[in-house]
């Protein structure tokens, strides 16, 4: 398979070249966003970050991205540098100052700040953090639905590497995304420890079985805003959803399979390890709460 697919592909945007990427304070031109080789993210993977959408001049579910990227900066003892009010008003500064009030995407990444010397003691990151904000025109461009395949990567326990935790160290996820299109497929599906199907290298993962959505039990993989978005609205309009274990024949056998997060909302799978998933294409079920969340999308935005 040659024609790969991502969970994260968008449409083409010449707009895209001249945007203006906030960096430690500052509004720049995109080829003037640069940080140090010195800093502890570029060295280390050491930062946590965020991805917003923007629909109808509004940041989709605020509040909780900046609950999940405080919580994110005192898990791995990260001074921000600025409260809530102020990192907000970061984002909202480079939002004016592009112009963008639709299909737009805020990557907002904080790491240690830059390093003294180029070793791994948190200590030696000393003139505080760096924070960049990279905001793009986006609109999703996924021509199919995602292949999918089993990867022997695991999620880890949380005293390892928690993947609760939104951290620039993503290596992990990135060689089972090599392992997978080594495969064959667009992405990669992940277990967890117990070899119970958790989720992908990029997205949350979901299945429908006989009319009941199911997911993981959370244990082990980003526990996202879209999907606890989805388990939501099937709990409010009466579909049948349980976080729960299950297995590869579960997923082998089921009627339709879909991924969620905050780029795509939810995406379509159309087979997993060579096996065609219900018809292989949108189901009736991921339709509908797709539209489900369009509406929660637009009361959210209005």
């Amino acid at each position: 398979m040659t024609d790969h697919v991502t969970t994260h592909q968008a449409h083409d945007d010449i707009r895209n070249q001249s945007i203006l990427i906030y960096v430690d304070g500052k509004i720049v031109p995109r080829d003037q966003a640069v940080v140090s080789v010195y800093d502890s993210g570029f060295m280390l993977g050491d930062g946590v970050w965020e991805g917003l959408r923007l629909y109808n001049d509004k940041w989709a579910f605020l509040d909780e991205h900046m609950d999940r990227l405080f919580e994110a900066a005192k898990a791995i003892d990260l001074d921000i540098g600025m409260d809530r009010k102020g990192v907000i008003s970061a984002l909202l500064d480079t939002q004016m100052a592009n112009d963008m009030s639709d299909n737009a995407h805020a990557r907002m990444m904080i790491t240690r700040g830059v390093k003294v010397l180029p070793f791994q003691h948190p200590s030696l990151s000393q003139s505080g953090p760096t924070f960049v904000i990279i905001m793009e025109h986006s609109q999703p461009k996924i021509p199919r639905p995602i292949t999918l395949a089993t990867v022997p990567h695991l999620r880890g326990l949380p005293m390892t590497q928690d993947p609760k935790l939104n951290s620039h160290s993503k290596l992990n996820c990135i060689l089972a995304c090599i392992a997978a299109q080594k495969a064959g497929a667009d992405e990669a599906l992940m277990l967890d420890l117990h070899g119970f199907v958790n989720t992908t290298n990029a997205c949350n993962f979901f299945i429908v079985r006989k009319g009941a959505v199911w997911t993981s039990t959370g244990d082990y993989c980003m526990n996202g805003i879209t999907r606890q978005k989805v388990i939501d609205l099937c709990r409010a309009n009466d579909i049948p959803v349980f976080e729960r274990n299950f297995s590869l024949v579960d997923t082998y056998g089921a009627d339709e399979a879909f991924l969620t997060g905050t780029f795509g909302a939810q995406t379509p799978v159309s087979s997993i390890d060579g096996r065609i998933i219900g018809t292989g294409d949108l189901g009736s079920m991921t339709t509908r709460i797709r539209g489900l969340y369009k509406d929660l999308i637009a009361l959210e935005c209005a």
